[in-house]
């Protein structure tokens, strides 16, 4: 037997490494030193200037993955900082720092309790851990560049755990079995600008961008599936960058985001909002176009053999059944799930892109065992 990785202390070393996206700062080379020397084959899966890790011990199946990133937010004002936001400070059992919650604790759990694993009871099957450095950014050339890699060499998933934070307040009361879709469209309403005492020589595309909003945000998208709840539309700015008020603009923009459920597809939403734009536009002559930006679709991987391994390992840990939830924003699972089964399970993500962002170190040991205990059932 060799002694345990604490997986405290190397969330601490990952915290230390400034790895703001798109930098690496250090991280995913502490990573591929550390998993590298307990005898896993580690691959630099690197693209567009972001770096990513495949590490993968044993050569045939059944394949366990984890996921997760090392990358993290900026810290915004520093002088708003009570400690060194990559000091990785241990005080009073809560450990301190950008990424304690998001993530490198979780990453910093399954590395640990993955290399105890494979060391002391090495499985009939593989463990792989595919580390990015880009899922706080843009995610084109993380995971995705990792699993793109991997159809290429032949390397593939059974099933996968991502390590994101999960629960909402208490240790062990959440896991994520899917996530909502993601899409944002871009508005833009153009008219004639004109002066406000001549109305009729100008065209103007405020009130048709009021009606179409309001018409948007009223609309019921539906009231919720077996597994999710009801999708939402958010208005998130209407503007024209107009100071004058005497001035009617020629131009007016809106920005919506959608958070929608498996009742819906992007497309279906898409063409949706484009038939709605078009009769705002018709109806007040004003000419309305749209740019749309899909983040990612709806999944959810049924209630089975993976969730009810991953809920009795955390109810085995904690003393808490987990709520199987499709809550919250996006994760790197919507890339993971057209590949294999994926749930996620992680810490309380309380402080996750906050100033002062910390992490109880209790939870970071609990989270090792919960990952300990998903191994060695999964592999018995």
């Amino acid at each position: 037997m060799t002694a345990p990785i604490d997986p405290v202390a190397l969330t601490a070393r990952l915290v230390r490494c400034p790895s703001i996206t798109p930098e690496e700062g250090g991280a995913i080379s502490l990573l591929e030193t550390l998993l590298g020397e307990a005898g896993f084959t580690c691959t630099r899966t690197d693209r567009g200037g972001i770096a990513n890790l495949y590490a993968r011990w044993g050569t045939q199946g059944p394949v366990l993955g984890f996921n997760g990133h090392t990358d993290v937010v900026p810290v915004g004002d520093l002088s708003a900082w009570t400690r060194d936001p990559f000091g990785g400070q241990i005080e009073d059992g809560v450990l301190h720092g950008r990424g304690a919650t998001d993530m490198k604790s979780g990453v910093a759990a399954f590395a640990a309790a993955a290399i105890d694993f494979v060391t002391n009871t090495p499985p009939e099957g593989s463990v792989v851990l595919a580390i990015t450095g880009d899922e706080e950014g843009e995610g084109r050339d993380g995971t995705r560049a990792i699993l793109d890699w991997m159809a290429r060499h032949d390397e593939t998933l059974d099933d996968c755990l991502v390590g994101e934070p999960t629960c909402p307040d208490e240790m062990g009361e959440m896991i994520k079995i899917g996530r909502r879709g993601s899409m944002t469209a871009y508005l833009t309403a153009t008219g004639v600008q004109g002066h406000v005492a001549y109305p009729h020589r100008a065209r103007n595309p405020l009130p048709a961008m009021a009606r179409l909003i309001d018409r948007l945000a009223s609309h019921e998208l539906d009231t919720g599936t077996e597994h999710f709840d009801p999708s939402t539309l958010a208005v998130t700015t209407i503007d024209t960058g107009n100071p004058a008020n005497n001035v009617i603009p020629a131009i007016c923009h809106a920005t919506v985001n959608i958070r929608f459920n498996d009742a819906h597809s992007a497309q279906d939403l898409s063409d949706w909002l484009h038939r709605e734009a078009e009769a705002a536009g018709t109806a007040d002559g004003i000419a309305i176009t749209m740019r749309i930006k899909v983040s990612g679709e709806s999944f959810v991987t049924p209630p089975g053999p993976l969730s009810e391994l991953v809920a009795r390992s955390v109810s085995h840990v904690t003393g808490r059944r987990p709520v199987l939830s499709t809550s919250g924003g996006t994760s790197d699972a919507r890339f993971i799930k057209d590949h294999c089964p994926v749930v996620e399970v992680g810490l309380v993500g309380k402080t996750m892109h906050q100033v002062d962002e910390c992490v109880p170190v209790e939870q970071i040991g609990q989270l090792k065992e919960i990952y300990g205990r998903i191994l060695a059932g999964y592999f018995a």
